[in-house]
């Protein structure tokens, strides 16, 4: 039996000597590379594979990013790699198959790659997750500079950044976001969407919206202590009584 590959690094040299490494493995099949974080969610996607090498800092979509998108209940087994996110090693040796630290030699590859193989004969598909939501859990402090949400939708990743989204939509377990005349429905809780976002610039309303704050227009009372909040690209979005307060204190009104 061949265990199937996928390797993800944004460096050719990196990725064709991780190629280069595997060919000595007669039970591993390489079935692609990818260059990119957005790339290799599709990829992953479209081919299952059994494991994959996966970058920590890529542009655009960094390593986290894409277990993020996927989902951990989608992931196959990762070896992370990574150059120098110390902190994230921490995190790594607690929950991770295994790691590579750049500049890694054959032996220490070969004892990561030993570690998977062995993991995936013996696999626990629930364990595994349950120890990649964990490790995502962990990396959650780290320092995070991203200005755009990345979502899946129609089988692609597309990335939409905040001051693009006016409101979003709970139905059940999917989430309608709203973006001037486009809405994008992906499969995800408003409470997830919800601790996406920065809660400065965004507020949720009712039980099912949550508003870009920045993009209010106008509020219209209605009855018994509810409004209509109508948004500049002309939406309206009713905000019930129980969840006025948390708006005036973000607009720094008073009650």
């Amino acid at each position: 039996m061949k265990y199937r590959c996928l390797i993800i690094d944004d460096e050719a040299l990196a990725r064709q000597r991780l190629a280069t490494l595997l060919r000595d493995h007669a039970q591993v099949e390489v079935v692609g590379q990818c260059a990119d974080g957005k790339t290799a969610v599709e990829t992953i996607e479209a081919l299952n594979p059994d494991f994959i090498f996966l970058d920590v800092q890529m542009p655009e979509l960094d390593g986290f990013e894409v277990v993020e998108t996927l989902g951990t209940a989608q992931m196959p087994l990762v070896i992370f790699v990574t150059a120098h996110d110390q902190f994230a090693l921490k995190a790594f040796e607690v929950n991770a198959v295994d790691y590579l630290l750049k500049p890694f030699d054959r032996e220490r590859f070969d004892l990561a790659l030993g570690r998977v193989l062995e993991t995936l004969r013996r696999r626990d598909p629930e364990a595994l997750e349950q120890r990649m939501t964990k490790l995502l859990a962990d990396l959650q402090p780290r320092p995070r500079s991203l200005d755009r949400l990345v979502i899946k939708t129609d089988g692609k990743v597309r990335f939409i950044r905040f001051e693009e989204i006016d409101w979003a939509e709970a139905d059940d377990n999917y989430v309608a976001i709203h973006t001037g005349n486009e809405s994008h429905l992906i499969r995800e809780t408003m409470l997830a969407l919800e601790k996406k976002l920065p809660a400065a610039q965004f507020l949720r309303v009712s039980r099912s919206s949550l508003i870009n704050v920045e993009r209010i227009r106008e509020m219209q009372p209605l009855f018994h202590g509810e409004y209509v909040i109508i948004l500049k690209s002309g939406a309206k979005v009713t905000l019930s009584r129980s969840y006025r307060d948390r708006l005036q204190r973000l607009l720094g009104k008073t009650s």
